[in-house]
This record gives C-alpha cells, structure tokens and sequence, in this order.
C-alpha cells in the first residue's frame, strides 16, 4: 500500500521555508506556507512590511556567490563575486517562479497560534481567524528578526537603535555630524561603523567590542577568499582549524594590527568578521576603537579601559534570540539561544516537527538549508526516519562538540555548523541510515505522522 503523505504546514516564506517547499513539491507532498508579508525572502527582502528582514540599504553578502547558491539553482553568471542584497532578492524570486513555488504560500497570512493535538496533529490559527489542521509541521521563521539589546548598568539620555533597524545613515534616525557609537564586531557592526565613518557624513564614530574579533579578508590574491578553503570530513577538525590558524596572521587577521583590543579567543572559535574597509578606516583613524562599555551616564559612556566619551548615538549590533511567538510558552524554547535539535532539525520526542535553517552555517548558508530539505522530503514521503529518542539526544550532544565545542560561550555561537561537515553527514551516514531505519516500518511514536505510517504499514 502507498503510504499516506502527511498534510505539512510551513511557516516562513524565507530560504528556509522556500526550500523546504521546493523539495515538498519535488516529493509530491501537499503543503501550504504561510508567510506575514506579502512577499518572499524574509531577512533578505529589504524593507520587509512584517518587520523581519535586518538588511540595510548598503548590504552586500559575506558569502561569495560560489558557496552561497543553491545546488540545483547557481546564482546567475553575471553576478558581481559578493551581490547586494537586492540581487539576492532577485534570485530568490527567480528560484520561487523557477519551481512553482508561490502558488502554495499564503501571503499576508502568518501563525498566530500552532498547537500540537492530543492525538498528534497540529492545531494551526492563522491570521485570518480560521483554524486549520495539518500532519506535519515545518518551523522556518528565521532567526534574526528579534533583536537582542546588550545590558549596561546605568541609562543613556541620547538615542538607541538596534542594527536591525538601522537602514541607513538618514533612517530610522538622523546620523550626520552625530558622536556616535557601534556596540559589537560582527559582520553588520563592521558595515554600519564603515557607513557612517565616511568624513561626509561629518560623524565621530567610536566602535565598541566585548571580545573583539580576528578581521578575515574577503579576497585572497584577487579571488573570493572562501573558494580558497574547504574542510574535510577525513581529518579532525581540531588540525584544521589550527592549520588556519598558524596561516592567517600572514593575510592580517589580527585586530591589534589596527588598534582593536585583542581577541579573548583563537581564530574561529568564535565568527570572525569579514571586513575590507574596516582596517583601512580604523588605520586612517575615521574611527576609534574601544573595548567594552562599562557603564552609562546620561550622554557619558563610559569604557572598561577606564576612558569615557559623550555620545549622541548608540547603535547596538549585538545580535539576535531565538524565538517562537506561535507556541505556546514552554513548549519548545530556546534559552539563551541553546536549542537542542537532532540533526539542526529535529525535537526528540516530537516526531511530526522538522525546523528549518536554525544555525549559524560556516561558511555558506544557502546550500545548508538545501541539504536539510532533502532530510525533510526523505522524511515526508516515509524514506528517511529518525532513531530512537535516545539515540538522537546522544547524537545532539556530540554533534554540537563536533561544530561548536570549540566555540565560545555566547549565544551567537550556539547554533554554529561547518556545512562541509553536516553536508557530508547527511549525504554519506544520514540519509542512507534513515532508509535503512525506515525500511523497518515505525512501530512506536505518538505523532500524527508516525500514527499515520503506522497505519499505512
């Protein structure tokens, strides 16, 4: 008998709810995404009406085109080597109109509330008013939407943005002959402290880091740096990253070089930042770099170094939680960014809910959440199943030694995957494991979706 295929609910019309749909539809699995906005592309689809895209006017990828496009889709030839986040825009409505996606994607329409049944099923109000019911469901809501604000004793008088707000140096607020400080070294610190830095905007930019962060070049002797480096499932990882680690002081990698505070951490154990203005602008001293701030006082910030500056402006790029403002409190969480999922996608114990592009991919996120997508088809169509609740929660610990055991402890780090690694994973170990698991039939599990296989069986 053919197994039945499950009713499956996605939330989020970004990457990641995109490529689950494509791979749904290769499947023939029925599907319907429900998206807030009333476009595609989530964090990349810049002034995004339902407030979830982080993208500034001025974005460019960190990620070359070469390691970010889809497999089955390669960004387009004409492509600068590092596109503006308009042309990622473009490419995903391509990739959407190339696949027939939008058809299933109800816009305008997000999850106000999805519960999970008794009997398994998810219980899905949506917008509208009207309540659905769906077999699977397929979480893809994007991790960088709600801003995480760092916490200093005191109070500022002047104004305070987060960076996912920041669109440029005239909106949300006016930053032209402003004092004005950065809090954070990440990729968005660095474009937004080089944006406003510019001697036009005839602002005094101050760049503030709590652990600093080693600089890496995004081109290495005229090519994209990252097609220059790959890691390998045929050695630890451990010798790979310190094979990196002895080479890249040599391409300038150090913050000291430019008058940054040293890191606190090795080179990748924790994100380095991807900057070719950066060092120029701090070398020319359009900007001054601090280390932490200590406390707040009015319009004095002051610094752990002991200095303290006036400020008009704090811009805080101090990066994002992860939540579910659609489950119900305590239901699945995640607590200082730490959620525990087998494989980045599944919860033990909950066999009928997949979650999609929850990790920090290095160095390539697109091509990450693809992979994934095949685990889901596979999953949805009987052809892939998960082991023993166990067997996951073992597997959960020691991947998470394996991609980000050597990390720091910070939130931002939590979630970090080398995709050569998990790609491979699931490609050579997973996948077929899965069928293997599956061939057995499932004889246990309370969801909808084991419940209907069961009865298929």
């Amino acid at each position: 008998m053919n197994r039945p295929l499950p009713r499956t609910a996605i939330i989020g019309a970004g990457i990641s709810g995109l490529t689950a749909g494509k791979m749904l539809s290769d499947y023939g699995v029925p599907y319907t995404t429900f998206e807030s906005s009333d476009r595609i592309g989530g964090n990349w689809a810049f002034g995004n009406p339902n407030g979830h895209s982080s993208a500034y006017r001025s974005l460019h990828i960190d990620t070359s085109k070469h390691r970010l496009s889809f497999k089955d889709f390669p960004m387009p030839e004409h492509y600068p080597a590092f596109p503006h986040h308009s042309e990622i825009k473009a490419y995903l409505d391509a990739y959407a109109e190339a696949f027939g996606l939008l058809d299933n994607i109800e816009f305008e329409n997000g999850v106000q509330h999805a519960q999970r049944r008794a009997d398994g099923t998810w219980e899905i109000d949506d917008w509208t008013g009207e309540r659905r019911e769906f077999d699977l469901l397929v979480v893809a809501n994007g991790h960088h939407w709600d801003p995480r604000i760092a916490e200093f004793p005191g109070s500022f008088s002047g104004e305070s943005i987060h960076s996912h707000s920041y669109i440029d140096p005239s909106t949300p607020l006016e930053l032209t002959g402003k004092r004005i400080l950065v809090v954070g070294i990440g990729n968005s610190a660095a474009d937004i402290t080089v944006e406003l830095s510019s001697k036009a905007l005839q602002n005094t930019v101050t760049l503030s880091t709590r652990s600093s962060a080693w600089i890496v070049p995004k081109y290495i002797a005229g090519r994209p740096g990252d097609k220059f480096w790959r890691t390998t499932p045929y050695l630890p990882l451990s010798w790979q990253r310190k094979a990196l680690q002895m080479m890249m002081p040599l391409m300038g990698t150090d913050p000291q070089l430019y008058g940054l505070p040293p890191a606190n951490h090795k080179l990748f154990e924790a994100h380095p930042t991807q900057s070719v203005e950066l060092p120029l602008r701090l070398g020319s001293g359009d900007i001054t770099p601090k280390p932490n701030v200590a406390r707040l006082d009015g319009a004095t910030v002051h610094f752990e170094d002991g200095t303290s500056d006036d400020f008009d402006t704090i811009i805080y790029a101090t990066g994002y939680n992860i939540t579910f403002p659609f489950f119900d409190d305590g239901f699945i969480s995640a607590p200082g960014n730490h959620i525990g999922l087998y494989k980045r996608m599944f919860k033990p114990g909950i066999d009928n809910l997949v979650f999609m592009g929850f990790a920090q991919s290095v160095p390539t996120l697109f091509p990450f959440v693809e992979c994934q997508a095949r685990v889901l088809g596979a999953y949805a169509v009987g052809r892939y199943a998960l082991p023993s609740i166990p067997e996951m929660e073992r597997v959960i610990e020691s991947d998470q030694q394996l991609h980000a055991g050597h990390c720091t402890d910070r939130p931002r780090h939590t979630q970090q995957v080398d995709y050569f690694i998990y790609e491979h994973d699931i490609r050579a170990r997973e996948l077929p494991a899965g069928l293997e698991r599956a061939k057995q039939r499932p004889t246990d599990g309370a969801g909808a979706y084991s419940r209907l296989l069961r009865e298929s069986a």
